[in-house]
């Protein structure tokens, strides 16, 4: 990676943690749908950066989550989670769509079906966790299952406008 994506990647991961602490943190659609966008770090990273320093990332992007939410690990577990999944995703998508696996992760170079079911892919595994973890009770599965769907559908479709305006 050249000093220029690395310069890139910062700033985006500084970008969308900025975002998700201070703005879409009371972003909360009928007390079921939860905006994370703070995922999109993770999913727009190169697949040429190695597993180990990506699920480092996730790891400290969680982490710094989880302080400004006070939600002891979940973020991180959830991050890295999807973070650890991720290549398995690329390469069955890559594989079944047939595009490269060192693709740039932007709706412009994947196209927009492709990169949306990226994006929800990941984004409902991220859900997944977090709010399985979140309900620690199996009485409260049902309530968690609702909240996933609809934070993912919510979470996905952000990104996707985020994309979709951004200049990249």
């Amino acid at each position: 990676m050249t000093l220029r994506e690395i310069l890139n990647i910062s700033f985006l991961f500084l970008l969308y943690l900025s975002l998700q602490i201070l703005i879409v943190r009371n972003l909360v659609l009928f007390d079921v749908a939860f905006c994370f966008v703070y995922v999109a770090c993770i999913l727009l990273l190169p697949m040429e950066m190695s597993l180990s320093a990506t699920l480092l990332t996730a790891f400290g992007l969680g982490i710094i989550v989880d302080t400004f939410y006070n939600t002891l690990g979940m973020h991180a577990a959830a991050t890295v989670l999807m973070a650890y999944i991720r290549p398995v995703v690329v390469r069955f998508q890559s594989a079944q769509r047939g595009f490269d696996s060192r693709i740039v992760f932007s709706i412009r170079e994947m196209g927009s079906r492709n990169f949306f079911y990226y994006v929800l892919i990941l984004t409902f595994i991220h859900h997944f966790a977090l709010f399985l973890i979140e309900a620690n009770n199996i009485l409260l599965v049902l309530p968690a299952m609702v909240k996933i769907l609809a934070s993912t559908l919510f979470t996905s479709v952000t990104i996707m406008l985020i994309q979709y305006f951004s200049r990249n």
